[in-house]
């Protein structure tokens, strides 16, 4: 049996990331499960990167990224520059920050980051950690991570939509990118029927604390917006409950572009719940 302790997104907070770690270290962690969006925003993005990877290299617990749209984001620059340096130079002129971080992340800080897996199922939790959400039009989840490797056009774009996801299309159910929705289009977890399990996701920021729907969590507590760092533990025995730190006040708070907070009370009670 295993405890697992799920982060939130940490936007290069990497003060208030290494808090929360310390918290959380001195208890019964034997697994530790990032939610994606390690990077961009905040101040210190590289060192962000380089204590999870130095974390997964000599912390006697096991350390897992799931893959968060801004590491997606990284990889495709990345790639870019040696493929197609003419898209790269056009991704960095939209935005700086990816010609600026991947300059500061050595080949294996690179190859950490591009390892990370697209979702993680906790079978024991009836859990299925994704940084996105899951739009209701998706009718079929891969069962592995192997799976999801092997989908190709169509079936591949579709499931990516997975790390972006947020509001979805009212009469369609269908992914809407960002700033797309319109009005009586819900946020993708209002609607959320548990078909794949109790989702703890990333990605939307809630600054005023986790978001507990009826079949998911929402642990993106804003760290990088004035918010706090939370983390969301499963334990061996008993209930699953939230950890955080205070965050930092890096950006100014977008919050026309948040969803209001669904309230409500943890969903996931004790192990094997679902």
């Amino acid at each position: 049996m295993t405890t697992t302790a799920i982060i939130g997104d940490v936007h290069g907070a990497l003060g208030p990331l290494e808090a929360l770690v310390a918290r959380l270290a001195p208890g019964p962690v034997h697994r530790l499960v990032f939610v994606g969006d390690l990077v961009d925003k905040g101040p210190d993005p590289a060192g962000v990167v380089q204590y999870v990877r130095h974390l997964h290299e000599t912390a006697p617990f096991e350390i897992v990224l799931v893959e968060g749209n801004h590491e997606e984001r990284h990889r495709r620059y990345h790639d870019n520059t040696a493929e197609r340096p003419k898209v790269a130079r056009d991704m960095a002129a939209e935005a700086p920050e990816l010609s600026a971080l991947d300059a500061q992340l050595s080949a294996g800080d690179r190859a950490f980051l591009a390892a990370a897996i697209p979702f993680l199922r906790l079978p024991d939790w009836g859990a299925l950690i994704v940084h996105g959400g899951i739009p209701a039009a998706m009718d079929s989840f891969p069962d592995t991570a192997e799976e999801a490797a092997r989908l190709t056009g169509a079936e591949r774009d579709s499931f990516r939509k997975v790390l972006r996801t947020r509001y979805i299309e009212a009469e369609t159910g269908k992914f809407l990118a960002l700033g797309r929705n319109q009005p009586g289009d819900p946020f993708w977890a209002d609607v959320y029927d548990g078909r794949f399990g109790h989702v703890v996701f990333g990605h939307q920021p809630w600054l005023e604390g986790p978001a507990c729907f009826r079949h998911a969590t929402g642990i993106d507590t804003a760290a990088v917006h004035g918010g706090r760092l939370t983390a969301l533990v499963l334990p061996d025995d008993g209930a699953a409950h939230f950890l955080s730190v205070p965050g930092i006040d890096h950006a100014a708070r977008r919050s026309e572009d948040w969803p209001a907070h669904p309230g409500g009370n943890l969903r996931l009670g004790n192990r094997g719940a679902g």
